[in-house]
């Protein structure tokens, strides 16, 4: 029974594609667990993704926009069909929605846990985050090409840098740091992309004047890549733009041994739009259907959207659920309900 009492939260629901439809239902379950007696979850499920597209073309109409609009959070899957041309759902769904959103922040936690085999030799302690900046940059669809499909054909992407936009995701990751262990990395490429990289780096001494207990560095992209395999100890926060963003936590996913273990966040901090959470990793075709998915990225994910609605506790009990799961069992095959199950039991 609902208590009267309790708040109501509308969340969105986009299984996606492949592994999406397996993993979404474990997240939910858990989302289900840990908010009973304390909110009323009400889910609006969305149609979109490979199967919408190919039955009548539509990747994001204006209508499920709206509606989404409408929604407190979003939890996604995974989105992404061999059958669809590359660019179509990615571009048209996932960064329409980001955009449209204004989901400034795409945030990315990782964390090695115990009984998880790193494959980096002497992995170390690794425990940070990304924050990544996420409307701007090469990914803003600035560009086009000219003369396509001749020896003469031109192609440009440009990179759109605004100083409120580096700004507003520079703040977000000193706030972070002052919750964590005060250390904030800058990445980027100012000794090449100087007209951008100079102005990430002056807005990050800007702020930073106003965080002074937050220790701060900068490393250049190549270098943070090194260190990422050789010291992934010595980050705590890293602030970075778009692109750079995306390779670094995907190199992350895999040193604290695979994206299965990666969940991250789109967020509209300002409260403005819901924000949407998902794990990092894609639809998985090859395994779509078997049963066999890890769905611990996803109820990571769903732990992160607890949190962003202000359930720390609960949020935090997911978080040690996981990480009592993987230390015990995460060796062990197990399918995507067995695990989804034992992580249920552990909360």
């Amino acid at each position: 029974m609902t208590n009267s009492k309790q708040k109501t939260y509308h969340i969105a629901v986009i299984a996606g594609d492949g592994i999406g439809k397996e993993i979404v239902p474990q997240a939910q379950a858990v989302l289900e667990k840990v908010t009973r007696g304390k909110a009323d979850i009400r889910y609006e499920d969305f149609d979109l993704g490979a199967e919408r597209y190919l039955r009548d073309g539509a990747v994001l109409p204006d209508e499920d926009l709206d509606r989404l609009k409408q929604q407190d959070a979003i939890l996604l899957g995974a989105i992404g069909d061999p059958r669809i041309k590359a660019g179509i759902l990615e571009r048209g769904l996932l960064l329409k929605m980001r955009f449209e959103l204004d989901q400034y922040v795409n945030l990315r936690p990782s964390k090695l846990y115990k009984g998880v085999v790193s494959p980096l030799a002497n992995p170390g302690d690794i425990d940070f985050v990304v924050v990544r900046e996420g409307t701007e940059g090469l990914y803003a669809g600035a560009g086009g090409s000219i003369r396509r499909g001749t020896p003469q054909e031109v192609a440009t992407e440009v990179s759109i840098n605004t100083a409120y936009g580096a700004e507003r995701v520079i703040r977000y990751a000193f706030q972070l740091a002052m919750k964590r262990r005060r250390r904030l990395t800058l990445v980027h490429k100012k000794n090449v992309l100087t007209n951008a990289g100079d102005m990430w780096q002056r807005l990050v001494d800007q702020v930073g004047q106003e965080y002074p207990d937050v220790e701060r560095e900068y490393l250049h992209i190549d270098a943070s890549t090194i260190f990422l395999v050789t010291e992934p100890s010595r980050f705590d926060v890293i602030v970075t733009d778009n692109l750079f963003g995306d390779i670094l936590t995907d190199e992350a996913g895999a040193v604290v041994g695979g994206v299965g273990y990666s969940a991250s966040g789109c967020i509209n901090a300002s409260g403005t739009y819901p924000s949407m959470f998902e794990p990092i990793h894609g639809s998985a075709p090859d395994i779509a259907g078997k049963g066999i998915a890890n769905p611990t990225a996803a109820i990571l994910s769903a732990g992160m959207l607890l949190d962003h609605l202000s359930f720390e506790d609960e949020a935090a009990s997911i978080e040690r659920a996981v990480e009592d799961d993987i230390e015990r069992s995460g060796s062990t095959q197990r399918s995507t309900e067995q695990i989804g199950r034992d992580i249920l039991s552990r909360l």
